[in-house]
């Protein structure tokens, strides 16, 4: 099949996306398309055994329970005593309330993977208590608006396991990726926090002292989220468990967490299994159809011609990789995060592997991709969803977030030119 075939092909689908036809129907049609065009009627016996071959693989197995882990939590109040403990810890450092919320968000993202879901959780606790101490209204939407990018990247997140599925790669080897990045944010972001607030006390009056009591004692409500995350993420790194197993273990203890510390009864449980059940079905018709677009692109032999004539073209490798990071961010601007991710990996991993990348820094450089893409206008989930849940103008959400939107693009400057920042932990796991 010939480049300007796949080329149209590729830049209708875009532009069908755009127009708001779900993500699915696009990357399937364009893929049943392409190869009637491109091959002819025999190939398409080869989709009907994409579902069975995509998804017979444990590399699947993380997917739902992390999903219904994060469901499960979202119906308890496992958010609000973070925020509190966060609380407690941070109310005599300048930002006190604006750190707290960015830490519970970090927290909760470790236990989530979910950003959307994360920002309403805690924002709804923050909000009003930032509303109540007369914080800069600009400083109190930016920082819990930010807090919820940290999902993406902190352990287990969804995103990187989607990646890893569709890019065939570990996921627990993609988990120990993200954790160096994601606390290098965290610090990058609480720091611009509070040098502002010492800069402009006026921002963020200082709260009503807090004894080691109390905080020590704002510990026993949250420590079994803490020893949950705390035994993911150590597990996984030590070679004890794989991703899969510790899903599965981290659903099972979120469940007794809930039961015996938060009231978690059956309806509960019954919202928390119907929510996952959904949002998994939708990931997986979408999946089928990126594993059947993927295969249009791999037969076509489109990626491997590029990197070819890039390769003989003398350009740089890390011009290539500068160029698919400007990619991305405009993308960003017009579709939705998880498009991006379904659209671009069957295209892009195959040429950044060509080209002598790691396919697992590239999993870490997409994600923090996909969390400036939750920000940014005018498709920003992330940005609309913090606009309706407290009736925030859109316009007030965008000026409020733009700082800390530059300190985003900085970050993803160090992780490009740093890869080591990502792969060292992952080059140390036990167990290979």
């Amino acid at each position: 099949m010939d480049m300007m075939t796949i080329a149209i092909i590729v830049l209708g689908s875009v532009i069908l996306i755009i127009i708001g036809i779900p993500v699915a129907y696009v990357l399937g049609f364009c893929a049943v398309v392409g190869l009637l065009l491109g091959v002819g009627s025999l190939t398409l016996s080869r989709l009907g055994l994409i579902p069975f071959t995509a998804f017979h693989a444990y590399n699947w197995i993380p997917l739902p329970l992390f999903v219904l882990m994060a469901c499960i939590i979202g119906e308890t109040a496992i958010g609000a005593d973070i925020f509190d403990a966060a609380n407690k810890w941070t109310s005599r450092i300048p930002g006190g309330l604006a750190l707290t919320s960015l830490c519970a968000e970090a927290i909760m993202a470790a236990t989530m993977g979910m950003s959307g879901t994360t920002v309403l959780t805690v924002g709804k606790v923050s909000m009003p208590q930032m509303e109540r101490f007369n914080y800069n209204r600009r400083l109190a939407i930016g920082s819990i608006l930010v807090g919820g990018v940290l999902g993406p990247l902190i352990p287990p997140s969804i995103p990187l396991v989607i990646y890893g599925i569709i890019a065939r790669q570990s996921i627990s080897e993609l988990f120990m990726a993200g954790l160096i990045p994601g606390i290098i944010l965290l610090i990058m972001l609480s720091a611009y926090i509070m040098v502002t607030c010492m800069r402009h006390p006026e921002f963020a009056p200082r709260l009503p002292a807090v004894s080691w009591k109390e905080r020590i004692v704002s510990l026993w409500k949250v420590w079994p989220v803490l020893a949950l995350i705390l035994g993911i993420i150590g597990g996984i790194y030590l070679g004890v468990v794989t991703a899969s197993e510790a899903s599965g273990i981290g659903v099972f203890i979120i469940l007794l967490i809930s039961i015996v510390f938060y009231r978690f009864r059956l309806a509960h449980l019954n919202r928390a299994m119907s929510e996952a059940i959904t949002l998994t079905a939708m990931i997986v018709l979408m999946t089928i159809a990126t594993t059947s677009f993927a295969y249009l692109v791999g037969i076509s032999g489109t990626m491997h011609r590029l990197a070819s004539f890039i390769t003989a073209s003398g350009i740089s490798p890390w011009m290539v990789v500068v160029a698919v990071n400007v990619f991305l961010l405009f993308l960003g601007c017009i579709m939705d995060a998880l498009a991006i991710m379904l659209l671009t990996i069957p295209l892009l991993v195959p040429l950044i592997t060509h080209l002598g990348f790691d396919p697992i820094w590239f999993g870490v450089v997409m994600t923090v991709n996909i969390e400036i893409a939750l920000l940014t206008p005018p498709v920003g989930l992330n940005m609309f969803m913090m606009g309706t849940a407290f009736r925030i103008p859109v316009s007030e959400v965008i000026r409020s977030m733009a700082p800390f939107l530059a300190i985003l693009i900085i970050f993803l400057g160090i992780i490009i030119a740093f890869p080591q920042l990502s792969l060292w932990l992952p080059s140390m796991m036990g167990g290979g």
